[in-house]
């Protein structure tokens, strides 16, 4: 697929101003776009893996820090705040040519899910989606998840606190069917325990895998 490069970009938004890191595949046909949650940056291990492993297969990935997190506080704000600046610097991402995919880990999964009707996102890749708080299965985010009105993959920690793979509706039941795949074991960040029968890296393994096919299976969306 060529020569893989990686460079940055400052975009404006209302928020701030956001950076996108960009890893570009060599002849992309796809661009993914990842922001990342409220309690960590583009660091997070399943983006760093996906970001090194899809360009070789043709994807480029952005990484994409949001403005809190660009200008160096601790706390989130609101989700109408992570909107507006997703929203203002989704122009910079379709930019770069191919179809978007958008997506993110956590509350960058919600982002995602949020906008992609009105931007004209090609799908939704969901990270480690908070569909409740923990312990609070009653205050479902479901219906973000369900109304995208475009192709959906979540991928899903075994254990996450915010929501085990087996507590998600039925996939055919939104405005577009969804796929869901777990990752035994996996809590919210995807970390895998000792006892797990199966390492850290092959967790993260599972994950580029899978969300590599479902890309490939877009190619004809």
């Amino acid at each position: 697929m060529g020569r893989v490069t990686t460079d940055s970009q400052t975009v404006d938004t209302p928020a701030g101003d956001a950076r996108v890191t960009w890893h570009r595949a060599g002849r992309p046909r796809l661009v993914l776009a990842l922001g990342h949650g409220a309690g960590g940056g583009v660091e997070a291990r399943d983006l760093r893996a996906l970001a090194a492993a899809l360009p070789a297969r043709g994807v480029t990935v952005a990484l994409v820090e949001q403005p809190w997190r660009v200008a160096g506080k601790k706390v989130a704000p609101a989700p109408k705040t992570l909107d507006t600046a997703w929203r203002a610097l989704w122009p910079a991402l379709a930019a770069a040519g191919p179809p978007v995919v958008a997506g993110g880990r956590s509350a960058g999964a919600r982002v995602a899910c949020r906008t992609a009707r009105e931007l004209g996102a090609h799908a939704v890749l969901a990270l480690s989606f908070p569909l409740h708080p923990p312990g609070r299965p009653e205050k479902s985010r479901a219906a973000e998840l369900l109304e995208t009105g475009v192709p959906a993959l979540v991928v899903q920690g075994g254990n996450d606190p915010f929501g085990k793979p087996s507590a998600y509706p039925d996939p055919a039941s939104g405005s577009v069917p969804y796929e869901l795949v777990g990752i035994p074991y996996g809590d919210h960040g995807f970390a895998v325990p000792k006892r797990a029968p199966y390492t850290q890296d092959e967790a993260l393994e599972l994950i580029t895998r899978s969300v590599a096919a479902w890309l490939d299976g877009l190619r004809e969306c």
